[in-house]
């Protein structure tokens, strides 16, 4: 070996390489423990409405001390998990402050899992995302209500945008959109009206939402005008009109 000079070159430059990596992991030591660069100022930026400021202070606690040595992924994740709180990005700022901005969840809708499902409650947001946050009874009970298989979440949110415009015609809402176990849709609408969808198949159930909503004002709207509490059910199913049950009325 010591005659062979390629062999000596190359066991050099190994030897020089392993000397470089131990003194750049040494100087990265000496640099996450140096006191002079230390972090200053923590800047939270955002429009926050909803989440508790307290909350967010003590996720932060500790990030202080050296600027390069802070985790931003273990200071996001707990953000993460303040509630109210969407997302979190992150940035170092020279020379001795760091900028958080927080996007929180916008309430679009209160969730409850199908039937047959295992139950849970919370929220659904703006973007169709599941969360759970602290929210007023008085908030919640202007929010419509989802219910439908966990994972669902998202679909029933985009579906719900496609039934209000169907609906505005009439000047209804839907307050309720369950989605059941076996995928078939029912709305409630904020005027008590109850209406079975069905399954999409050939024909999807927004075409059947929509031919209701033409025939409405020469059928169901010529009916005399009853108290919600009558609980009037329209069943949609049909290939060439509906079904109406009216609780409480015979014949």
């Amino acid at each position: 070996m010591w005659d062979n000079p390629r062999l000596l070159n190359l066991a050099a430059n190994l030897l020089i390489g392993l000397a470089a990596l131990l003194f750049a992991y040494a100087g990265l030591q000496m640099l996450l423990r140096s006191p002079l660069f230390p972090l200053k100022e923590i800047v939270v930026r955002g429009e926050l409405k909803n989440a508790d400021a307290a909350e967010i202070e003590s996720a932060v606690d500790g990030a202080g001390g050296n600027f390069f040595a802070v985790d931003l992924a273990v200071l996001r994740a707990r953000l993460e998990q303040v509630a109210w709180v969407r997302r979190v990005d992150l940035r170092r700022v020279w020379p001795d402050r760091m900028e958080l901005r927080l996007e929180e969840h916008v309430a679009f809708a209160r969730w409850a899992q199908a039937a047959g499902e295992p139950q849970s409650r919370g929220l659904v947001n703006t973007f169709g995302e599941p969360f759970s946050a602290p929210i007023a009874d008085a908030v919640a009970a202007k929010l419509p209500l989802f219910a439908g298989p966990a994972g669902s979440e998202g679909e029933i949110a985009r579906r719900y945008r496609r039934f209000a415009e169907l609906l505005a015609p009439l000047g209804e809402n839907p307050d309720r959109v369950v989605l059941s176990a076996r995928y078939a849709w029912q709305l409630r609408l904020s005027g008590g009206l109850s209406l079975e969808l069905g399954r999409d198949a050939a024909e999807p159930v927004e075409q059947r939402l929509e031919r209701f909503v033409a025939v409405y004002p020469e059928s169901l709207g010529r009916l005399p005008q009853r108290a919600p509490a009558d609980h009037r059910f329209v069943d949609l199913r049909y290939p060439n009109g509906f079904a109406l049950r009216v609780a409480g009325w015979k014949g």
